[in-house]
């Protein structure tokens, strides 16, 4: 069990906070991004998008960007309001989710851009 390895994140540390299962590994590219969006919409769930604060990251409550996108299947619309999120709230955390709405939970929710984290 030793070959386990530690991830020392620390509350004193915000740039060492992990948000996420996808944090623990290296940032996700556009592309993989991209693929993320299509495994959401190929699993028939409803994108949205949230965002906040660095400093609040840790909190359970993130601002939501609009509504969650019901039906949407295009990857691009989706991929665009990321981005409009992202211009509009620039030192904010930005985070995608997919809501299955059979099974009224979120099926999955990953950090889509890492603000900068100002010391």
């Amino acid at each position: 069990m030793s070959d386990i390895q530690d991830y020392p994140s620390r509350l004193s540390d915000p740039n060492s906070r992990k948000l996420g299962t996808f944090s623990y590994l290296p940032p996700m590219t556009d592309d993989e991004i991209r693929k993320q969006v299509d495994y959401i919409v190929k699993q028939g769930w409803n994108p949205g998008i949230e965002h906040t604060e660095p400093e609040n990251a840790d909190l359970t409550y993130w601002y939501m960007w609009k509504l969650p996108m019901f039906g949407e299947t295009d990857v691009d619309a989706i991929l665009a309001e990321v981005q409009l999120c992202r211009k509009s709230n620039p030192g904010n955390h930005v985070r995608l989710i997919g809501y299955d709405n059979f099974n009224q939970t979120q099926g999955t929710a990953m950090l889509v851009h890492r603000a900068e984290i100002k010391a």
